[in-house]
């Protein structure tokens, strides 16, 4: 018996939480927190699994909503064998520890309002310490046999990690199991980025494909390629620093960071983008040593760049936000939705009012963010960052670029076309990308069949007795 049971990233990108019953072992698949959601409400749904077999989970790579929450389910497991790539460990290390202030930071404001939030016991340094040692590190390519406490006399399962291209150390999630191969996509990316080569998935046999759907929605033609993104982004930045300007880059620290820190200082470097001052910093600057460390190990388009040899100034240094305007320059700042509180959205409030000056967004942006109301404004509109913020004139220029780290839908069907799977799972995505994914699968993929992640319901995968009604 297999079966399937979202706890979290079900219709939703945030939390990521999937747990595999494989005849008794309990496999958990990514512990993410929802990065937009507070207390217990930004866990996944551990309660579900209370009663069932707990004995691995394995982390397809570290962003926040895929990661974050392993402290609160090793709270509950403490015997859990946990497994991820050296790439993920190493940047674990980093993230889990930043992650302590920012909750205890979070928790004090919202203990008045959500009484469920006094249940959470934040995890101590110390403790993350402990748990970073006790991950087991396979590197892609790797088997590594999974046996739970109650698998005892069965075959054995076999897990092997694969490089999904998405950030440093990402890999898709490959389980065997009598005869029946089961493959976790995590996030995933088939194309190039400006330092990740995109992901080559093995041709391979699959019963069961859990699928990403983040730009399954989005049409594809709205998103070029690239190369010929960065020479727009290259033409737009020189537009402003000629006049005097500064252009505000909101990103994530992690992955998105380093790859558009690569973009705009290759474009420097070959006299397409003005030399002018590039600020980054905060935890942005330590990831940025991992990826250097890695850099002979994993696949990169150029092994030889190292984002420590970029002349780069700390924007945690400047003493006034209004000093970023004196002279012309480039800020990476985090979050790259600009969430309430961290240092884009502060900044972000100062470029507003500044014409000449620019704000460009180069990602995915979740609607009820403040990023989101900046993406969609116009110079002159009034626009409030949050429900209860004060109204701001926009008089600076807002423009959009797409960088995307997430495979195109095209690339999406890409992969079930590669591997044939019988059955796909969708997740990590919201309605309308599920849907279109779903949709598209059913046409072209007439013997496949499709099933939508909910929260809380099972899927018995080798029955797949749960068809949803959307989808017949």
């Amino acid at each position: 018996m297999i079966s399937f049971l979202p706890l979290g990233g079900a219709g939703e990108i945030g939390a990521s939480c999937f747990y595999l019953n494989i005849d008794g072992t309990g496999i958990i698949l990514d512990c993410g927190m929802h990065p937009l959601k507070t207390g217990m409400d930004a866990l996944p749904k551990f309660d579900l699994i209370k009663d069932f077999p707990v004995d691995y989970v394995l982390i397809s790579h570290a962003h926040q909503d895929h990661l974050s929450a392993l402290p609160f389910l090793v709270q509950r497991h403490p015997y859990i064998i946990i497994i991820s790539t050296p790439q993920t460990r190493a940047l674990a290390e980093l993230t889990l520890h930043n992650s302590v202030s920012i909750l205890k930071e979070q928790l004090s404001e919202v203990k008045q309002k959500d009484a469920h939030s006094v249940q959470l016991k934040i995890y101590s340094h110390e403790e993350i310490d402990l748990l970073i040692q006790s991950i087991e590190y396979r590197a892609y390519g790797e088997n590594t046999i999974l046996k739970g406490y109650n698998h005892q006399g069965k075959t054995p399962i076999v897990a092997t990690l694969i490089d999904a291209g998405h950030i440093l150390g990402s890999a898709a999630i490959l389980l065997e199991y009598n005869g029946k191969k089961i493959l976790y996509s995590g996030d995933i990316k088939l194309s190039n980025q400006a330092i990740a080569k995109g992901s080559k998935i093995p041709s391979l046999s699959i019963d069961t494909l859990i699928l990403e759907t983040t730009y399954g929605n989005t049409d594809s033609t709205l998103i070029p390629k690239w190369n010929d993104e960065a020479q727009r982004l290259a033409l737009a930045t020189n537009r402003i620093l000629i006049s005097g300007g500064s252009v505000l880059i909101p990103v994530f620290s992690l992955g998105k960071m380093q790859e558009m820190l690569a973009v705009v200082w290759n474009l420097m470097l070959s006299g397409k983008i003005l030399m002018t001052d590039i600020y980054t910093g905060g935890i942005a600057s330590k990831i940025g040593r991992v990826y250097d460390y890695n850099r002979y190990v994993v696949n990169r388009i150029d092994p030889e760049f190292e984002l420590s040899a970029i002349p780069v100034k700390n924007l945690y240094d400047v003493a006034q936000a209004e000093d970023f305007f004196k002279n012309p320059s480039i800020i990476l700042a985090s979050s790259g939705m600009m969430v309430e509180g961290t240092a884009s959205f502060k900044l972000a409030k100062h470029w507003l009012k500044h014409k000449g000056s620019a704000i460009f967004t180069v990602g995915f942006m979740e609607e009820s963010t403040p990023g989101f109301r900046i993406a969609k404004a116009k110079q002159g509109e009034k626009i409030r960052l949050t429900d209860f913020s004060e109204e701001n004139e926009v008089k600076c220029e807002i423009n959009n670029f797409r960088f995307p780290s997430h495979a195109s839908r095209e690339e999406l069907l890409e992969i079930v076309n590669s591997i044939r799977p019988k059955k796909v799972i969708l997740v990590h995505g919201n309605q309308e990308s599920i849907d279109w994914i779903g949709g598209a699968i059913l046409v072209n993929f007439k013997k496949t069949k499709i099933f939508q992640a909910e929260l809380g319901k099972e899927i018995l995968i080798e029955k797949m007795e749960q068809n949803y009604s959307s989808y017949k």
